[in-house]
């Protein structure tokens, strides 16, 4: 309905007998604009590849190009020739004249996904869940916040509160993607994450990650654990602070990602 096409790889693990448990995995940003979705078969920044692991654990796998990424860089207005952070630029621009962001597009494309991904007969509708990091980690909570059919999903490397990012003076830290007209005269990240209550998520990011203060991951902490308080889920919502540790997506959080949705899902 926007005039795109929205690549993606959809994986099964092999020998399915019965419906499987489903992880929609979003790419991150890291200006790898040419990456995208194939950073599921690579170690670029996780520590182990997330297809081979995550289809050996038992799980079907699905990710798809974000605008600007992968097969669908140089598909922005600027055509062919504008790549990377200008076709970004652009492509934000142009959504803007139309009243709409780039991530409010980036997240329907997501959603559009999901529809794809619980179409599927191989799927068990009851266990699906996202994770990512960086883009992918925001990608993940507010995929979970707007869609109640995740049941859980593991966001590792960018929980960010808006009004911290601009006292500490980091808004350099992300992109121009990122950013939402009006949000802040509504409300700040920790209602979004509330929307997740009461399902399962867990949250893992280093004390020294430029993009997410950790004084912002505090205040979200104290704001977010009363409304799964409310019902009665204390467990449900983990939030993990590495201490000195930057942007990165460590072995630990890993084996600790695989744990989450051993337990969760």
């Amino acid at each position: 309905g926007a005039g795109a096409t929205v690549p993606g790889y959809y994986l099964v693990p092999k020998g399915r007998k019965r419906p499987l448990p489903a992880i929609y995995y979003c790419h991150w940003h890291g200006g790898n604009y040419d990456l995208g979705k194939q950073e599921i078969f690579t170690t670029h920044h996780t520590p182990e590849i997330p297809a081979e692991a995550l289809t050996k654990a038992g799980y079907i796998v699905m990710a798809i190009d974000a605008y600007c990424f992968g097969e669908r860089s140089g598909k922005g207005p600027g055509g062919a020739s504008e790549k990377g952070g200008q076709e970004e630029l652009s492509t934000s621009k142009r959504e803007l004249w139309f009243g709409r962001s780039l991530w409010a597009m980036m997240v329907r494309d997501d959603m559009m996904g999901l529809d794809y991904l619980f179409s599927r007969p191989e799927v068990d509708k009851q266990r699906v869940a996202v994770t990512g990091i960086s883009m992918g980690a925001t990608r993940s909570w507010w995929l979970m916040a707007l869609d109640e059919r995740i049941k859980t999903g593991v966001a590792v490397g960018c929980l960010t509160r808006y009004q911290e990012l601009i006292a500490e003076e980091k808004l350099k830290a992300h992109g121009i993607y990122y950013f939402v007209p009006g949000m802040l005269t509504h409300f700040d990240t920790e209602a979004v994450i509330s929307l997740i209550a009461p399902r399962p998520v867990l949250f893992m990011t280093g004390d020294e990650d430029i993009g997410s203060p950790v004084s912002g991951i505090h205040t979200i902490d104290k704001k977010v654990r009363p409304v799964y308080a409310l019902y009665q889920k204390p467990d449900a919502f983990e939030n993990i602070i590495y201490p000195k540790t930057g942007h990165v997506y460590t072995p630990d959080m890993w084996a600790k990602m695989l744990q989450w949705m051993q337990k969760r899902l």
